[in-house]
């Protein structure tokens, strides 16, 4: 059987390991940048989803990154709103320390960030106009992604995109080809090829959040969880 018939949800990924090398995992996080607007589709998700749901409010908007990582999808994002004139507050928020520690190097007026899970948010009483994330899915076992995607639903008032990885043998290869020169120096090649091997097929990740959830394909090797949250779930 091919190694990626089936989640392997055993690996973990380096820069998981508290112990791991400090500077590899700050290297990492500031490639993210780079990685994440080949490979992720945010752009594409902005102006399909994003920016139309922010423009139909009406009124300054919130939104919340859930498990923001080095904080560089929330920092794309609030650029691409500000030049279509979109009044936001961004917030990016995980509980990771040493995530916190390289994604405030990208704060300024209307984006800060915070190291709360998505529970403590939802005790303290914070509530946005729109939730997503960005590879946090693939992260997460059974009983995490259920609680993960319940308290995106309650902490929005309006959607929640969460995006992640499409497992399959072509992401995979053109994975490992593709990021060989972007590499050195970080956990990029091994991590993002783990991080293929223990993501979901479209089906899979539907049947594993249920309803409301539906899944997208937005771009090739994608998915996009889509639900409305608060009162319209």
């Amino acid at each position: 059987m091919s190694p990626l018939a089936r989640r392997d949800t055993a690996l973990t990924e380096l820069m998981d390991d508290p112990a791991c090398d400090p500077r590899a995992l700050a290297a990492t996080y500031r490639r993210f940048d780079l990685v994440n607007r080949l490979v992720s589709a945010w752009g594409h998700v902005y102006r399909a989803r994003v920016r139309p749901e922010l423009r139909a409010l009406g009124h300054p908007a919130r939104v919340l990154d859930l498990g923001c990582g080095g904080g560089d999808v929330v920092a794309r994002l609030a650029g691409l709103a500000a030049r279509d004139g979109l009044d936001v507050e961004w917030v990016g928020a995980d509980p990771d320390p040493r995530a916190l520690e390289a994604a405030r190097e990208r704060e300024r007026d209307g984006i800060r960030f915070t190291a709360q899970g998505s529970g403590e948010l939802l005790a303290a009483g914070e509530r946005f106009d729109l939730v997503l994330s960005n590879h946090v899915l693939h992260h997460l076992d059974a009983a995490a992604l259920s609680s993960f995607a319940d308290d995106s639903l309650a902490l929005s008032r309006g959607a929640v995109l969460h995006a992640d990885i499409a497992r399959g043998r072509l992401a995979y290869g053109l994975y490992a080809v593709g990021i060989a020169p972007l590499s050195a120096g970080t956990f990029l090649r091994v991590d993002g090829l783990r991080s293929i091997r223990r993501s979901y097929r479209a089906p899979e990740l539907a049947a594993a959040l249920g309803t409301p959830w539906r899944v997208e394909t937005p771009a090739p090797f994608r998915l996009l969880a889509v639900a409305r949250g608060g009162s319209d779930a």
